[in-house]
């Protein structure tokens, strides 16, 4: 049997990263091995990582040296990024820049960028019709991923830019799912500006970033933009009162009101949902179900992923 080539996955600890390595570890009999990448290798979740079968090995995108050494020698490289742990898209584009770097110096044959748009080019900073924030940015954890695209372009091995979805786990861990209204019904209140949202479960990010590296060579040099599904507000709570077997509502939140909740990073998910409704058909229509599930033959639906992870989402 030919010696298995190794996949090195930032993040692998984490949503994205950590459905990778999982997707490498199941499929025994594929071509790949997995180098799980994180700062921590003593953490409760890299030994479990390591007793699972992965090669745990540190490496920090904030040095740039123990990321070409954490690169040494794979054939193929998962890089991405985590906004939400700094609110810094300096950082992450100085992270990504690292990345795509020590991917070139190592040598490594195929990357997967997971990124995002670049909303600028769409709503220009002059355009009022989105809100300009930190001075420079219309969705700041966005538009760095988005920058970082052309580093990976011209400075980094051959990659192919994976742009995912809205997780649904944000129901879960975000604090996003339905919540009871004053006349005790659940109601879910997401500001999509009348428009779709295209969503997606972490793990089956994943499994398509699997995918991608399956395919060797073919997707080079392009953009893949991935979804489970593609569905209104209202489907959504659809959706949840089928699985809850309670009624819920959909609240369309008035964007201004959203950006005014005031948690970290609201202004930012205010103008991310403000974004794709303003280019609703273009973002969602970048988000091909057909194809993820061509890459991810698991892919879920988010009733299939509701009735597993119902349990899981807080309502009070």
């Amino acid at each position: 049997m030919a010696e298995k080539k190794t996949i090195a996955v930032i993040g692998a600890t984490g949503a994205q990263g950590g459905g990778l390595v999982r997707a490498i570890l199941a499929d025994r009999e594929g071509p790949f091995a997995v180098r799980a990448i994180t700062r921590d290798t003593g953490s409760e979740k890299a030994r479990a990582l390591s007793a699972a079968g992965a090669q745990v090995v540190a490496g920090d995108a904030d040095d740039p040296p123990s990321l070409r050494s954490a690169f040494a020698g794979a054939h193929g490289a998962f890089c991405v990024t985590n906004f939400w742990e700094h609110f810094s898209p300096e950082r992450e584009l100085a992270q990504a820049r690292a990345m795509a770097r020590a991917a070139k110096d190592a040598g490594v044959s195929h990357v997967v960028w997971s990124t995002l748009e670049d909303t600028r080019d769409r709503v220009p900073l002059e355009d009022s019709r989105l809100g300009t924030l930190k001075g420079k940015y219309k969705v700041p954890h966005f538009d760095a991923k988005g920058e970082a695209d052309r580093t990976f372009a011209n400075e980094s091995a051959p990659t192919t830019f994976l742009r995912a979805a809205f997780y649904w786990e944000n129901f879960i861990h975000f604090g996003m799912g339905p919540r009871p209204g004053s006349d005790g019904d659940l109601v879910l209140a997401l500001p999509l500006g009348g428009g779709k949202l295209p969503g997606i479960a972490a793990d089956d990010i994943g499994r398509c970033a699997y995918g991608v590296f399956r395919r060797g060579g073919q997707l080079v040099g392009r953009y893949v933009g991935i979804a489970g599904e593609v569905l209104t507000g209202p489907e959504m709570a659809a959706a949840f009162s089928r699985a809850l077997g309670r009624k819920v509502a959909f609240h369309d939140m008035p964007f201004d009101q959203y950006r005014a909740l005031g948690f970290p990073g609201a202004d930012d998910l205010g103008n991310m949902f403000e974004y794709q409704a303003l280019c609703n058909d273009e973002f969602c229509a970048s988000r091909d179900v057909a194809l993820s599930r061509s890459l991810d033959p698991e892919l879920q639906s988010f009733a299939a992923w509701l009735e597993r992870n119902k349990a899981r989402i807080p309502l009070g």
